[in-house]
Parts: C-alpha cells; structure tokens; sequence
C-alpha cells in the first residue's frame, strides 16, 4: 500500500525529509480496525516527531494522527462497529501513523463520522476536538452541561487547531464567556466567527489588555501556545482558586510557585495518555467522538478546516509540515485522496 514515511530525522526542506513508500498492508487482530484511509489532517505533533535528531529508521517510519475513513476489515474482538462504518479518529502515538492507504486503530479510541461532513471535514476534528474536550471537561472540570455558564476563559491560541474548536465547546456547551487570544487581523475574525466574545493579542501585555476588558482575573485558561512564554502571565490572570490547562510541553523550569498564593491549579492534557497507557476508561474516546460527531451533525458545532492542500503525497505533506512550523496557520490543514 501506498505510504508517506521517514527514516532519518531532517529538515522539512529537505525533500528526503518525508518521503512517498511502498509498505505491506496491517492485518486488523483484536480490537483493531482496518480503515481505509480517505483524508488526514496535519498537527504539530507530526513536526514535532519529524524534528532533526540523529536516529535512524531501519523501515519506514509513518507519521499522522488524524484521519478519516471507511472501516474495510476488524479483528475479532470489535464490537463498536462494522465493515462499512465511515469513522474518524486521532491514532497512538505509539502505533504507525496515518498517512498511509490502510491504517489499524483500536476500536475505542474512534468514532462515527459525522454524516453532515465529508471526510476531508472529519479529519479536521479528532485530535484537536479530543483535546479541547479533554482539556475544558476532564482536566479543568468544566461543566459540559453549563453548570458553570459565566463563568470566563481565556484561551491562548484560539486560532490554531486546538483553540478553534476549544472555543466552540466554551461557548456552546460549557456557556463560558470566552476571551481567545490572537496575533493578526485575519486570525482575530476567526476567533470571533467560532464564537469568542472577546479577543487579545498574546504577543502583548496578556494581563493588561484583560483589565482593559473589565477582567481582573478570570476563572479557566486554557493554555495552546508556548507555556514558558506566557506561564508568568497566566499566573497573574488566573483568580484565586482559578484552574490553568496546557497541552504544550515546557522547554524549562516552570515558577509553579507563583500559584500557590492564588491555590490555583496547573494540570496538562496530552490526548494520547489513554491509548499510550491502555487506561481503563480509553473507550471514553469513542464516546466523545459520537458526541462531537452529534454536535456536529445538530449544527451546534463546526468542522475547522483552514486549508484543504490536496491529495495525500510527501510532496504535501512536507507542505503542511513547513506550514505550520511557519506559525501562521489557522485551523486545520487537512489533505485528501492518495
């Protein structure tokens, strides 16, 4: 089957850096699904794994963890679903990725595409909409029913993949009134059309422009941007007993102590922890993604595709990949079609 791999570690201006591969196609054993794949998107994860290092691959390498398609074969034990069934879902990131015309993934952790989106549509959401969930609802214990409607969050990189859905699950189910920060013009409209109530930019004074705003604190953030960068401001914005979330690893040593004054919390959300650790309650993937896919098809929420940048090919790829360490993308980048 046709692939997308690597087996050094390089530069994504390379051309070697990602290359087009022929590899066998999986077998679905166990709880495994075989989906042929129809669209993937790309995230920052996959530069992340992709960055120069110095190992070397003795096979191919597969990279991504979004994806959407139709389920072609499954193993014995699957119970969730059938040939037939259109799915979409984020992956392990301990298992081969998506970029691939095959791809095995365990029935658990996908769901049901939404039947009001096209696969290219689908493939924007999982990995983002799994952590934006995650993050708001389990981490920062929001509730999803609008228990704590009101209340306010800021979200820093409300434009990027994570922070485009992370607004319309703030304001839609959660009832929150939403400040997202953005750097540009284009990007600013963006937050708002998802929803935000307010906007800021995260290149400036964060706490200042909260004030000017009329918020002297606000009770969630949810941190999507550079963590050493903006950890000192959100421990000056958070309330007392306020809660911050992040899903971007520090480079560095982070000051935690300047919360304790406030009892404020600092939690992380890495979407993969469930599939990478067989946790015991990993099926509540799969049943966020049906409830994503059902918000979804009622119009209460909307797929976040920035750029559709063509078929699925290492040409493309290495595109995307060199797009989003540019820093400037909103939304999501999917492709679609080998």
């Amino acid at each position: 089957m046709k692939a997308i791999g690597l087996t050094r570690y390089l530069p994504i201006n390379d051309p070697l850096s990602l290359v087009d591969v022929e590899i066998a196609q999986p077998v679905a054993t166990g709880r495994d699904l075989l989906v042929k794949v129809e669209a993937i998107a790309v995230n920052p994860v996959d530069t992340k794994v992709r960055a120069p290092k110095e190992k070397v691959e003795d096979a191919p390498r597969v990279l991504g963890w979004d994806a959407a398609g139709t389920v072609v074969a499954v193993g014995p034990d699957v119970t969730l679903f059938k040939v037939g069934d259109p799915v979409f879902y984020a992956g392990s990131i301990t298992r081969p990725g998506t970029n691939s015309e095959f791809h095995l993934v365990d029935e658990r952790i996908v769901g049901h595409k939404p039947a009001s989106l096209d696969f290219s549509q689908a493939a924007a959401l999982p990995l983002t909409a799994i952590t934006a969930w995650e993050a708001l609802f389990d981490r920062l214990g929001v509730s999803p029913k609008g228990e704590d409607a009101g209340r306010s969050v800021l979200i820093i990189g409300g434009a990027g993949g994570v922070g485009s859905i992370g607004i319309q699950l703030a304001k839609v189910l959660a009832g929150l009134t939403v400040i997202a920060t953005a750097s540009r013009p284009e990007s600013e409209a963006w937050c708002r059309r998802l929803g935000a109530d307010h906007t800021i930019d995260h290149r400036g004074d964060i706490p200042a422009q909260l004030r000017a705003l009329g918020f002297e604190n606000v009770d969630y953030i949810l941190c999507f941007n550079d963590t050493d960068r903006h950890f000192n401001a959100m421990a000056d914005a958070i309330a007392p007993q306020g809660k911050i979330c992040s899903i971007v690893e520090n480079a560095r040593e982070l000051p935690v102590g300047l919360l304790k004054s406030k009892s404020a919390t600092f939690v992380w959300e890495f979407m993969f922890t469930r599939a990478m650790f067989g946790t015991p309650d990993m099926i509540a993937q799969h049943r966020l993604l049906n409830e994503v896919a059902r918000l979804i098809d009622a119009g209460r929420v909307q797929t976040t595709v920035g750029e559709n940048l063509g078929t699925i090919n290492a040409a493309n790829l290495r595109r995307a990949h060199a797009l989003l360490e540019g820093g400037q993308t909103i939304g999501k980048l999917v492709l679609s079609g080998f």
